[in-house]
């Protein structure tokens, strides 16, 4: 079955960098678009940054653009999410996703808390 397992997540201080991993497994991963979200309470979960299956494309929302960087690496199926000059407004809970014949997957969750 489809699993995918998220690491690194944490608490760091504003203008801080983190790296959250994930590890997937039950699927062909070089043949999947990756892609990672995050939640906040009370909030719609929403899509930070997107990657195809190749890595040669990849895509941010505004609001972190220039600041994360998704890459990933087929030959260990992990993809990863870079956060640098990371801001209050950055914590919430980040998913790691994939759409696999029009089902979503989702991992646990890792928190990511950014707080002085």
């Amino acid at each position: 079955q489809v699993q995918l397992v998220e690491s690194g997540g944490g608490l760091v201080q504003p203008g801080g960098s983190l790296r959250l991993s994930c590890a997937a497994s039950g699927f062909t991963f070089n043949t999947a678009a990756m892609t990672w979200f995050r939640q906040t309470p009370g909030r719609l979960r929403e899509l930070v940054a997107a990657i195809t299956e190749t890595g040669g494309i990849t895509n941010y929302m505004d609001s972190v653009r220039g600041r994360f960087t998704i890459s990933r690496d087929n030959d260990k199926n992990t993809v990863d999410l870079e956060m640098n000059s990371l801001k209050p407004e950055d914590t919430a809970v980040y998913y790691c996703s994939v759409l696999i014949r029009s089902i979503r997957y989702w991992g646990q969750g890792t928190q990511v808390t950014v707080s002085s």
